[in-house]
């Protein structure tokens, strides 16, 4: 028989039992929608936990505490600062250094004043390192600083000694400055806590002013000062000891950090990137999405009881119509394939209409969740992706269910193939 002919006997079959075949499609459609569905879940968590995760720090970055020297924790040094510059494949090297063993006070034309966190850094290496500016500049020379998005909010208004007093009893907060700080020169002042000995003061211009932090519970109230002032700032403060508290690796590109990373562990550094992290996420989330399709392909099984029954009755129905077949010489492997080709069919239609269910219970799913869950537990902004449906998975759920579908056929052409020729003429077609 030619393979136009058995098409078209698998289509005139597949017609004469409307019914039977949609039942049996619909119960494949379920089966394939619901291994998407289940299986898209963890797609989506995987892809909102991975753009959480690397939007709060640059995939190419590499943090370098410290470095484990005759058996104890050494903090950073200049020398190992140039070993990791001289290190393959990375970019630049970003040396901050934290103020943090002398209060600095912050004055802001002598009506609003605040705590201030000072952090010394190269420009230069920023700049490499993507580091974004929400206005302004960066500094050109060593009199000009960046601030924080929210440094303007702890410039608290000065109040009189009675003012004070007021406040004190009515508990309100003294006002915060509510202007614009570009362009603006504030004075940084740092004492010695004890005796408030006056260490260091100088003027600066604020020229630039950081992005908003990614997380939102953040707030950055930094001060950014160059490099010029390193020295003798730590020297003020007393910090020579841990001359540097963030000392930050920038790879030339993605595929580069697990190596790099590699090599500065085998020199006995201690280190964090996010690439890391994200490797173990990764390996969790492929080993939870295996354990969801195969709870999925159990949905497709329980499906291919109903084709098994469809392909069966087909047979019995058909063996006259076999018995003639097979009188005018058709061949055994012939007739297997054609009920091969229609459990097939039923496999691909409920596949196809699977997709397509699943598709739009998840984009359902990714508009309702967040609304519901923004009412019951009366909070704002859950940016999640619940479902997320890739052409992986479409292509591995369609696989499945018609693997599964030739499989469950599999048994009843081969029931038809031995069919005796003189026995199915004999019964009525």
């Amino acid at each position: 028989m030619k393979l136009s002919d058995q098409i078209q006997f698998v289509r005139r079959n597949m017609k004469k039992n409307k019914l039977r075949i949609f039942m049996t499609v619909l119960a494949t459609t379920m089966g394939c929608s619901f291994l998407i569905v289940l299986a898209s879940i963890g797609f989506g968590l995987q892809d909102s936990l991975v753009e959480e995760a690397s939007s709060h720090q640059p995939l190419t970055q590499i943090d370098i505490i410290g470095k484990q020297a005759n058996d104890e924790f050494e903090p950073m040094t200049d020398e190992w600062i140039n070993n990791v510059r001289n290190t393959e494949n990375i970019r630049t090297v970003v040396t901050r250094s934290q103020i943090h063993e002398k209060p600095v006070e912050i004055t802001f034309n002598e009506d609003y004043s605040g705590s201030g966190n000072v952090t010394i850094t190269d420009f230069e290496a920023e700049k490499e390192s993507n580091f974004r500016l929400s206005a302004g500049r960066f500094p050109e020379n060593n009199n000009e600083i960046i601030v924080g998005y929210h440094f303007k909010e702890f410039l608290h208004e000065n109040a009189e000694e009675g003012e004070q007093m007021n406040q004190n009893e009515e508990g309100s907060e003294p006002r915060t400055f509510e202007g614009e700080v570009l362009n603006e020169t504030i004075t940084l002042n740092m004492q010695e806590p004890d005796t408030e000995e006056l260490l260091y003061q100088n003027d600066y211009k604020i020229v630039g002013i950081a992005v908003e932090p990614t997380r939102d519970w953040l707030s950055d109230y930094s001060l950014y000062i160059g490099e010029d002032k390193r020295e003798e700032l730590i020297a003020l403060a007393g910090q020579e000891d841990r001359k540097y508290t963030d000392v930050i690796a920038h790879v030339n590109s993605v595929e580069q950090v697990e190596n790099t990373t590699n090599a500065l562990k085998d020199e006995g550094f201690t280190v964090f990137s996010i690439s890391e992290e994200l490797k173990g996420l990764n390996m969790f989330f492929t080993a939870f999405k295996a354990g969801l399709i195969f709870v999925g392909t159990i949905a497709v099984f329980i499906a291919s009881i109903g084709i098994f029954n469809t392909m069966t009755m087909a047979v019995t129905e058909r063996t006259h119509e076999i018995g003639v077949m097979k009188a005018l010489g058709a061949n055994p492997a012939s007739i297997k394939r054609m009920f091969l080709m229609e459990s097939a069919s039923i496999g691909i239609i409920g596949s196809i209409f699977g997709v397509l269910i699943a598709y739009i219970v998840s984009i359902g799913a990714n508009a309702l969740i967040p609304m519901i869950l923004e009412a019951t537990t009366e909070s704002q902004g859950f940016d999640i992706t619940f479902s997320y449906i890739p052409i992986q998975l479409v292509l591995i759920a369609t696989a499945i269910s018609i693997a599964v579908a030739m499989i469950s056929g599999f048994r009843p052409a081969a029931k038809a193939t031995r069919i005796n020729v003189l026995n199915a003429l004999r019964r009525e077609a």
